[in-house]
Order: C-alpha cells, then structure tokens, then sequence
C-alpha cells in the first residue's frame, strides 16, 4: 500500500473513529459547499441513517489542480477551515482533509478505491454525483465506481446535478459569477453567503477623518470579487472563543482609490456601527449583494455624500438578510 499521510480528522459526532469503524463516504474538492454539494451531503446522510454508518466526507487540501497544473489551478472559494465549517454545518459525522501529495494523485483508479477509500477509510456505502472522477488522470469514472461497488457489494448513490437558470451549479460557475461581481446571484447558489477573509493591515488612514473608518484587509486566500462596493456582514475573528460572534452590516469597497489617483487594490470594510481597533486581527467578510461601480469623485465633499448613501444602502441589505 502507497504511504500516504493519514488526513486530518475532524470528528463531530464522535461516531466515527479512523481505521475502526465502516462508514457512508463521500469524496470530492467541495469547493465553495453550494447546492449540489448540499444534496450530496443530504443523500449522504439519508444512507448513513438507512445503513447506521458514520456520515464522513472526504476532501483535500489544497485542490488537486494545483499540484496537476499549478499555473491553471483556480483561485479557490473556500479554505479547509471554511469548507469544513460549512460541510460541518449540513450535519455530516466527521470531515477528512487528506493533504494533496503527488504520490496520492497519482494512484490509479483502482488502487485508489481499493487502498483508500476500502482499506484506509473502510467504506461501506459511497454517495457522488454523475461527474465524479477519480485517480490519475482523472481515469476513473463514476461507471468505473459502480463497477468497483458492485463487485465489493457495496451501495452507491448517484446523485443528479442541482439546476439553477437551466445550468448545472457547479464551483467554477459560482467562482466566476464572483469574480464579476455578481456575489447576489452567486449567494443563491451557495449553502451560506460567499465569505472571505483577511488581515487587517495599515491603510492610508483617510476614513477616519471623513466619518467611515475603514478595516484594510490583506492576505486574502479565496477569489476576489469584482471592483465595486457590496453590502455585507463582516465579523471579527476570535482565534480563542467558539461562541457565536456579533456580526456587523457592513459596506465593503474592492479596487483602487481612483478619487485619490491611486491604482492599487485594496479591500476596506466598513462595519457600521462598530468602534475600536481592528490592526492585525483577521475579519470574515459574507457578501450579500453588489452597490455599485467604483467611482472617481471630483471631491471628498461628494465622496462622503455617496459613502453616506452606501452606507445606509448596505445597513438595509444587512437587516434584510438578518444575518446579524
């Protein structure tokens, strides 16, 4: 059997224990955790029950893309942490983020259903959808897997692709609704609103002065919405609390500070409402809908005068989702 490190486990309900108990699996990148992903997870979750398995899904980190054509390889929607969080939300019993090596994407079909998902996670059930691959080169098939299932007795759940807008859902169409800007339509097709999160770094401090102080967030690893200004609700992370947060309605600006002739891009939130200092601390940003264009204003007069409106704008969104 090929060395593979053992992923990290993250144990929910306790009801599954690696290498000791059989379990209903599902395996894929769940990039984003959309719709489809969701009706996996419920299909998972209705076998587990059937069968009285541990639900555990089985992901990777980081995609599988970027060790296969790293200068290809999106820009992922969601980190570990976050797909976790999420797939953790759905209900499952355990959530496995197998660190992507080079020697484990290159297994072929068969070892891979029979050394991985057999031996080391002790399968006993699998669910996937219909466009499901797997092994080197992405040989192997869904057709393959019912084979590989029928000859061990096992069950496997197909699962038909979610529509929305007569199109299939799928990452890569979220992720470039996204990157457009169109975070709205995106976030009717995702589990949860489209988070990112960053640090917060040393801006140009002219916020402040003009009545919106602004937190400018650095380090952001997920996909960059389109330039504009969005309504969102934005939270401080608290690295040593597992409470429930406060969430802020907040109204985010991406792109550069044409008005003060500047072409870098930065990301400055506003949470409205809030006081206090936010410098190095990491800031989760859920977006809710798309304001405007970015705009050069002739000066700071009218730029306050707009900020004002994006604000009031973005605070009605935020009440409106209820998500604070």
């Amino acid at each position: 059997m090929h060395h593979i490190p053992y992923p990290a486990v993250f144990n929910l309900t306790n009801r599954w224990t690696p290498h000791a108990s059989a379990c209903a699996l599902t395996v894929g990148n769940f990039d984003g955790v959309h719709l489809g992903h969701a009706e996996i997870i419920g299909r998972l979750l209705a076998v587990a029950q059937q069968q009285d398995l541990p639900a555990v899904v089985f992901t990777f980190d980081p995609h599988p893309a970027t060790i296969v054509r790293p200068h290809a390889a999106p820009i992922q929607l969601t980190t570990s942490a976050r797909r976790t969080e999420l797939l953790a939300a759905l209900g499952v019993d355990a959530v496995l983020v197998q660190p992507t090596e080079k020697h484990l994407i290159e297994l072929e079909a068969g070892a891979f259903y029979a050394d991985i998902l057999r031996v080391r996670l002790q399968a006993a059930a699998l669910v996937e959808g219909f466009d499901f691959r797997f092994g080197a080169n992405r040989s192997g098939d869904i057709h393959l897997l019912q084979l590989l299932c029928n000859a061990d007795g096992l069950q496997l759940e197909k699962v038909a692709p979610v529509m929305v807008d007569g199109l299939p859902v799928s990452s890569s169409r979220i992720r470039a609704l996204i990157g457009a800007g169109h975070v709205g339509e995106a976030r009717q097709m995702l589990a949860a609103p489209y988070r990112l999160t960053g640090t917060v770094v040393e801006g140009a401090k002219r916020g402040g002065p003009i009545g919106f102080p602004t937190a400018n967030l650095a380090a952001i690893p997920t996909v960059l919405p389109a330039h504009g200004v969005y309504a969102a609700c934005a939270a401080v992370v608290d690295q040593q609390s597992s409470h429930q947060r406060r969430m802020w309605p907040a109204a985010v600006h991406i792109g550069p500070n044409i008005s003060f002739g500047e072409a870098a891009i930065t990301v400055e939130v506003h949470l409205i409402g809030f006081s206090g200092n936010l410098y190095d601390k990491n800031i989760d940003v859920d977006f809710l809908q798309r304001l405007r264009d970015t705009q050069k204003f002739a000066s700071v007069g009218q730029l306050q005068a707009q900020l004002a409106i994006d604000v009031s704008q973005a605070a009605q969104v935020a009440v409106a989702a209820k998500c604070f």
